[in-house]
């Protein structure tokens, strides 16, 4: 485990809990500059502490895998060093600072053969899995993500911090280039954008509005897309799918549809912790050197969509002069 936050200290504990129920998996240690931090995580679950990757692969060169969870502007180099060991890595979202470092990530991964996966959670949200087989052809999106205020990420916007998990999923279930960005976000407690909305259209014709915030007074997580004759809902906090089909049977909990012309349906989720989802998923991509769930590709996908976002957003307040309103 590379960085012992609050995001690194969680992979960490999942690894230890994946060994103690008996997965083929043994966590060798933390990996942090701030020595007292990397040792209490190694404390709290039974490995090593390091100081860096070199001290690591030079004294465990039986490492297979590792998680990189260190600031976004370090994951080239943190993986860059890793993958050359013969390491295969999973890289917390967004997958790197620019797009640019992004192609040399993916270059790696397929000149040295390591498996590459990025961290974009919520693809392993079980919501979201029992919801993929259920696509036709969507059409038009709603999808919020809002937070309380915390001083964490503020290095990055809220497009980059929070809005790029959603960017992900809907790229994910459209598969078709996006045709057209229109964006506007507002600084409200930091130098970055704090609250943004964005509108995307697809070479599909589907349409995606997105609502992002990290200043909201609620935690709101929900997803909600039309297709022909179908309406499905995701809350992706509550792990829960509802579907609304025309002319579909179907009841909720034994409570029949309001409409008797529109079937309600709530397919079976099975319930996990997207991380522990996420880490067995990339587990099983270097035990059998498949192709991960997400990619690096997927990744850099997701930041490209992400920075153009940034990029229209910029455009459109120097447009209106919001940075005068201020």
């Amino acid at each position: 485990m590379v960085g012992a936050g609050a995001f690194g200290r969680n992979h960490a504990r999942i690894y230890h809990q994946l060994a103690q129920q008996g997965e083929a998996v043994r966590l060798v240690g933390v990996v942090d500059p701030d020595v007292a931090r990397a040792d209490a995580v190694a404390a709290e679950f039974g490995c090593r502490a390091f100081g860096s990757v070199e001290q690591l692969v030079t004294t465990h060169s039986e490492v297979q895998a590792a998680s990189v969870a260190v600031p976004t502007i370090r994951h080239l180099e943190t993986a860059r060093a890793l993958m050359e060991a013969g390491v295969d890595v999973l890289v917390e979202k967004p997958l790197a600072a620019s797009l640019a470092e992004a192609d040399e990530l993916v270059r790696l991964a397929t000149s040295l053969n390591r498996i590459g996966q990025v961290g974009h959670l919520e693809r392993f949200n079980p919501a979201v899995r029992a919801t993929s087989p259920l696509i036709t052809q969507p059409m038009f999106f709603e999808v919020h993500r809002l937070s309380v205020f915390t001083p964490r990420s503020l290095d990055v916007d809220v497009i980059l911090d929070l809005m790029i998990h959603d960017l992900d999923v809907v790229l994910s279930l459209v598969k078709s280039p996006v045709k057209e960005i229109r964006a506007v976000g507002l600084p409200i407690l930091s130098g970055k954008a704090d609250i943004a909305n964005v509108r995307l259209e697809f070479e599909s014709g589907c349409v995606a509005n997105f609502t992002a915030s990290r200043v909201s007074t609620e935690r709101v997580r929900k997803l909600r897309f039309f297709q022909p004759r179908q309406y499905i809902s995701v809350d992706y906090g509550r792990q829960e799918v509802l579907v609304f089909s025309v002319g579909g049977p179907g009841e909720v909990s034994g409570t029949p549809s309001v409409n008797p012309q529109i079937g309600v349906a709530m397919p079976a989720v099975a319930s996990e912790e997207p991380l522990r989802a996420e880490l067995r998923s990339f587990l099983d991509a270097v035990r059998t050197r498949s192709q991960p769930l997400v990619s690096f590709e997927d990744g850099r996908r997701a930041l490209a969509l992400a920075l153009d976002i940034v990029a229209a957003m910029r455009e459109h307040n120097q447009k209106v002069q919001i940075d005068q309103l201020r």
